[in-house]
């Protein structure tokens, strides 16, 4: 039989260090544009509390998204040991393009995806190369369509890649500004026949909820007062999205789970969208309580929030990249795991992967 294997993965993760410490120095303003009277110390103290954050990354001021996939890639290439010249598709995923340092202008045009093809120097016309737009489960969504093409028959090795530079479009007067980082993870996939127990993409499940979930997270004006209105940074309304998340990603991940005919105690290890620490440790538990469970392993759950924050679409294939490379000494991967790929994001969307390593 055929299946989806991952047959390389990358990480590009900046140098540059921004710890909770460097924010004490801020004003902070709320959604109404008053200022927030509490210490900023104690503010960063609660916000590490929730969300497990410590420190996060930004990229250079010589780097943008595009970059930081090209490097990903590369990384992902090599691993694999192919010939880019053989890649059918190139799968970026993002939300916000090309930022330029100390700019809020994106830039798509061309498309990352395009950029990353020219960087690469990618000759094969055949290679299709294109971005997908799908808020923070970008990645995976961009995973899920390459696996629906390798089955229509229409391609055999895929790059997909997920990069962000979140930084450059943070309202530095709002709270929320601490959560957002920048980074880029990329894997290369591949249509292989295997055996029934071999490896590869078991099942997959998607939803979208775009009623009043739509405008969780948007582009709004700066939390300061005195701010230009024209100039739009990303908002969150924080506690929507941990209601909608906590409500609905444990059942997308359990529809997954059922798809791919597995019980949920054999899922060694599941890499969640890094957004918030206390919520992902909320969905596994919530999981296992839909299978009546309440007794949850203590390896199963790979962090990276807490040094690197929430780089949106890169977080899954970064962390995934880390335990692969046994980078994180508490975790590894080994033949035949099964493990389980899940995020949730602006939409509102939500996806899972159930993949045998």
């Amino acid at each position: 039989m055929q299946r989806t294997v991952i047959t390389g993965s990358g990480a590009y993760i900046p140098p540059h260090i921004k710890t909770n410490r460097d924010f004490t120095v801020h004003d902070f303003y709320d959604e109404a544009h008053e200022r927030i009277h509490a210490a900023p110390t104690d503010i960063v103290e609660k916000f590490r509390d929730i969300t497990g954050i410590e420190e996060r990354r930004y990229a250079g001021n010589e780097f943008n998204a595009s970059d930081m996939a090209t490097i990903a890639a590369k990384h992902a290439i090599e691993d694999a040991g192919i010939d880019p010249e053989t890649i059918d598709q190139i799968i970026v995923a993002h939300n916000f393009g090309n930022v330029v340092k100390h700019t809020i202008q994106t830039d798509v045009l061309p498309a990352l995806a395009s950029r990353v093809k020219h960087e690469l120097n990618i000759q094969n016309p055949a290679c299709v190369a294109y971005d997908i737009l799908f808020g923070c489960p970008g990645w995976i969504q961009g995973v899920i369509q390459a696996d629906a093409f390798f089955k229509a028959g229409m391609a055999k090795r895929a790059l997909v890649i997920g990069t962000e530079t979140l930084s450059r479009v943070i309202d530095i007067y709002d709270r929320d500004s601490m959560i957002f980082s920048d980074g880029a993870g990329a894997t290369i996939l591949e249509y292989k026949e295997v055996e029934e127990d071999g490896p590869g993409i078991l099942a997959s499940s998607v939803m979208s909820h775009c009623i009043d979930e739509a405008f969780y997270l948007y582009m709004g004006k700066s939390n300061f007062p005195d701010s230009d209105p024209r100039v739009r940074y990303i908002k969150m309304k924080g506690r929507k999205v941990y209601e909608y998340a906590m409500k609905h990603v444990p059942a997308a991940m359990k529809a997954c789970i059922e798809k791919a005919g597995v019980e949920v105690g054999q899922v060694k290890k599941f890499f969640l969208h890094q957004a918030n620490e206390k919520m992902d440790e909320g969905f596994i538990k919530a999981l296992y309580r839909l299978y009546g469970m309440k007794e949850i392993p203590a390896d199963i759950m790979p962090m990276s929030i807490h040094k690197l924050g929430n780089s949106s679409v890169a977080t899954v294939p970064t962390l995934f990249d880390l335990v692969k490379r046994g980078i994180l000494d508490e975790h590894q991967l080994h033949a035949g795991d099964v493990v389980m790929f899940a995020s949730v994001g602006a939409g509102m969307n939500i996806n899972a992967v159930c993949y045998r390593y």
